[in-house]
């Protein structure tokens, strides 16, 4: 069956490592509650959030880097390489998992007190831990915070047959992702989970934002430049980001939310998060065209300094989201141990976030060493 996507070009996209770094961060800062800095995230002024972002960004990145080995080495090649991404995901969730309930199940111990065992949904392990443990090894047991690495590891676990067909049609690999997902939402698709109920992000529907990303990385967008680039198009965007604005604070501020018809408010509030409400969709496609209007990857702007830290979040993505939810519990319980106050509010906001940071500079740096060293003649030659 002939290609009909378009490769992206080669070399690395900072705008991938730039936002998917301020896709940690703010995750970082939304799992904190009771925190004002988490107010400066996009969760408050629209409908959708980092969590959009982060499955966007995964599915446009598994398509650079995977669609041209596919197309070079053959799907087998492709997807051994994908499963073994996968591998890792989970690795790193086994890991995460085990170590974010050994510090509730201690800190609940050491300090007497049993709720936060029942806050973050860690209860089943008081009365049945191998089987809890169990289900946590099948993913279907989630303390809270840790849905979003499962649902990456399922929708990047499903990519290979998908990169394939996205290869050879996109245009109709992207309309039965979209079909699927409305498909799911209409019938009430999910997974279950464990003890009870479904997945907090439904792999049915939002895998319609990771097939996005990886139909724009595949030429989508390209394709579409002269929609992106109309005028008439700039003028929804806008107007639909203000409406979703005002939606979004009339959910916040009961007052504010009371000057709105009912069938009005209550259409978008609360925000269908689990099974990605076709207007949060939408408000992401339109984040999506406005930066790739004004945003392009030649920007000169993503070379400047003050981009760094985030971007190199970015590029060690994995490490830096598994340490920020950790560091996300570490920070709420160390405001409900201290006064809670503004200052610790934000002490404990730009701390963390310098942790990620650090972890993320190691990190980079750790694999620099892991290269071999220039031969003395090749050495010499560049300094001359």
């Amino acid at each position: 069956m002939k290609i009909n996507a378009i490769l992206p070009e080669k070399g690395r996209d900072l705008r991938l490592d730039l936002f998917r770094g301020v896709a940690n961060w703010a995750i970082f800062l939304d799992h904190i509650p009771d925190n004002v800095v988490n107010w400066i995230t996009t969760r408050n002024y629209g409908f959708s959030d980092a969590a959009d972002l982060f499955v966007f960004i995964s599915g446009y990145t598994a398509s650079f880097v995977y669609a041209r080995m596919m197309i070079e080495r053959g799907f087998i090649v492709g997807a051994t390489r994908l499963t073994k991404r996968v591998w890792q995901l989970y690795v790193a969730h086994i890991i995460l998992f085990v170590i974010y309930i050994v510090s509730i199940g201690y800190v609940a111990q050491r300090f007497s007190d049993p709720e936060i065992i029942n806050e973050f949904n860690v209860a089943g392990l008081v009365d049945s831990a191998v089987e809890t443990l169990r289900q946590g090894l099948l993913l279907k047991f989630k303390p809270v915070n840790l849905d979003v690495l499962p649902l990456y590891i399922v929708l990047m676990g499903l990519f290979p047959p998908v990169l394939w067909m996205m290869l050879r049609r996109p245009n109709e690999t992207m309309l039965a992702s979209i079909v699927l997902w409305l498909t799911a939402r209409h019938f009430g698709w999910n997974f279950t989970a464990y003890p009870a109920g479904t997945w907090y992000f439904n792999p049915y529907c939002w895998q319609v934002l990771f097939v996005f990303g990886s139909w724009c990385a595949l030429g989508g967008a390209r394709k579409s430049a002269s929609i992106i680039n109309s005028p008439y198009t700039l003028y929804f965007c806008i107007a639909y980001l203000i409406f979703a604005l005002i939606m979004t604070m009339a959910g916040k501020f009961p007052d504010f939310g009371a000057m709105f018809p009912d069938w009005l408010y209550s259409t978008f509030n609360p925000n269908d998060k689990t099974n990605l409400a076709p207007y949060r969709f939408i408000h992401f496609v339109v984040i999506v065209i406005l930066v790739i209007r004004f945003v392009p990857k030649t920007w000169e702007g993503l070379e400047w300094r003050v981009f760094d830290p985030v971007i190199v979040c970015g590029q060690q993505s994995l490490a830096v989201f598994c340490v920020g939810v950790f560091l996300s519990f570490v920070g709420h319980f160390a405001l409900m141990l201290s006064s809670g106050s503004l200052l610790a509010q934000i002490l404990v906001s730009v701390a963390g976030i310098a942790i990620m940071t650090l972890v993320a500079y190691y990190i980079s740096w750790s694999k620099r060493q892991d290269k071999p060293a220039p031969k003395p003649a090749v050495a010499a030659k560049a300094a001359a």
